[in-house]
């Protein structure tokens, strides 16, 4: 299979129109423990001009051990980063929709605090629906992209941030709950996960309003 290095083509297009660009991506979406992370990250002129790093891929076509130095370097490269994050009681509360938009919002507040200004940006968001409009932000211009974090080297880097930082999130927490294997399974639904659920029920950081069945959840 053929490896799609992700470029700043499309960003250096928008940034013709508009002052930045901040990319965003999701993880965690489909996992049945913990709180999903959205990662964002700023593109300027100058960095629009400048080599993407070695490695930066997609975080789900890069391998777990190289994660934290790509995650490192796309961190240092990028203009600013921020992940935000919400809940999975947040989750059960809201609905994973509304709660993707929530960890955005978090995440551009915390661009905010560092001195970047979204209403002032384009903001690509992976994927084909707009997340986070319907989640309160205003003023923002959204622009969902198919496979943004593949082809778009700032979206490449807001998922390999999040990963990096939800990854560690969840070996964290594993030690306050051994035996569901979050080190291992991140609060994916792999097999080991599923027995512990089986035997021992939930955590208060699973998602208890989704169906945690047999049958894996599908996002």
């Amino acid at each position: 299979m053929t490896v799609v290095e992700p470029r700043l083509t499309l960003e250096r297009r928008l940034l013709k129109e508009h002052p930045i660009v901040i990319a965003c991506d999701e993880v965690g979406r489909g996992a049945l423990a913990g709180p999903v992370a959205v990662g964002a990250a700023v593109v300027d002129p100058a960095l629009s001009r400048k080599r993407v790093p070695a490695g930066l891929r997609d975080s789900k076509l890069v391998p777990e051990p190289k994660r934290p130095a790509v995650a490192a370097r796309a961190a240092s490269w990028v203009t600013a980063s921020a992940v935000g994050w919400a809940s999975a009681a947040e989750i059960d509360d809201v609905g994973i929709m509304r709660a993707l938009g929530l960890a955005t919002i978090r995440a551009l507040a915390d661009l905010r605090a560092h001195g970047v200004v979204p209403e002032e940006a384009i903001v690509i968001l992976d994927g084909n629906h707009d997340y986070i409009t319907p989640a309160g932000a205003r003023g923002l211009r959204v622009r969902p992209v198919i496979k943004a974090d593949r082809d778009c080297a700032s979206a490449a880097a807001a998922s390999v941030i999040a990963k990096v930082a939800r990854d560690a999130l969840m070996t964290h927490l594993h030690d306050e709950a051994p035996d569901y294997g979050w080190a291992r399974n991140k609060g994916y639904a792999s097999a080991d996960h599923r027995d512990a659920i089986d035997r021992m029920g939930l955590t208060r950081h699973h998602r208890a309003s989704w169906s945690i069945g047999p049958t894996p959840t599908l996002f």
